[in-house]
């Protein structure tokens, strides 16, 4: 408990205090200079994570699940391509419900400016779109290890020990409050900060069940890494599809159509787990 407590101090201290730092300075979330700035803080995760393990526990980082293990490869598969089965639904949904009707074009989205230059020069943006973001998650997979380092590579493992549920869902809200200095300023759903915090701290939990699943599979934290990415990239998808359509609450990955078919994939991975098919050890370390 006592590592859990220091973590959670020092993760939280260092990036709401840079988050602040930043925004403070006068520079908007809704920026492309608060990325930048935004980085200290995202990195808070694994900082934590590493001078708990170092200095305060001394526990090493033998169970860090550093190492790459590429001979669990589909399970890195699997973290790659998920959204590209979860963007799907949400846009089948957003049709089926009559919320929005999809761009493939992208012609709506390069008016807007959030196609990218690279795109807009495209003769046919939308067929190269989905090769360009997957080849942008692979790219930010180290950007993201600094959040899965600390919130999978160290809280979820030791919170709720043995028990997957219950730790996906104290570690999802735990993220999800984490991101409420720059969600609540209008960060990934400008026109609803307080909805959209609530809705990506709910969205968080089978996030952090999916993710989880992966890096227990895998034995490594890059394919927790990799899987956030492409959450981050891929998932974005419906922005760019739906661009100037409906609102980012009801379609955006972390929207209120994402959550059924995040659901489903978490029902689907604890299907596999209790039917105890491809078994793999999972590190257990006592809090």
């Amino acid at each position: 408990m006592k590592g859990i407590i220091w973590y959670l101090v020092i993760c939280f201290g260092l990036a709401w205090i840079s988050w602040e730092i930043a925004i403070g300075s006068g520079v908007s979330v809704l920026s492309w200079r608060f990325q930048l700035c935004a980085l200290p803080g995202a990195f808070a995760p694994a900082i934590a994570a590493i001078i708990v393990r170092k200095w305060i526990t001394r526990e090493g980082f033998s169970d860090a699940g550093l190492g790459l293990h590429a001979a669990r490869w589909p399970v890195y598969l699997f973290a790659w391509l998920l959204p590209l089965a979860v963007v799907p639904v949400i846009v089948a949904e957003a049709m089926a419900f009559g919320v929005a009707r999809p761009d493939f074009t992208l012609i709506a989205a390069i008016a807007h400016g959030d196609a990218g230059h690279s795109l807009a020069r495209m003769s046919n943006p939308g067929i190269w779109v989905v090769p360009e973001l997957m080849a942008a998650a692979i790219v930010m997979t180290p950007v993201l290890w600094g959040e899965e380092f600390g919130w999978r590579g160290y809280l979820q493992s030791r919170i709720f020990v043995g028990r997957p549920v219950p730790a996906a869902i104290a570690t999802g809200l735990i993220w999800g409050i984490w991101h409420f200095p720059v969600t609540l300023r209008g960060y990934d759903f400008p026109g609803h900060p307080i909805l959209g915090s609530l809705l990506l701290t709910v969205c968080a939990v089978p996030l952090a069940y999916i993710f989880g699943w992966i890096r227990a599979r895998s034995g490594s934290i890059w394919a927790s890494s990799l899987a956030h990415a492409a959450t981050n990239t891929i998932g974005g998808l419906t922005l760019l599809w739906f661009a100037g359509a409906k609102d980012p609450i009801f379609i955006s990955y972390i929207g209120l159509l994402a959550i059924p078919p995040l659901l489903l994939v978490c029902l689907c991975l604890f299907w596999v787990d209790r039917r105890g098919r491809d078994p793999l050890p999972v590190p257990v370390v006592a809090p």
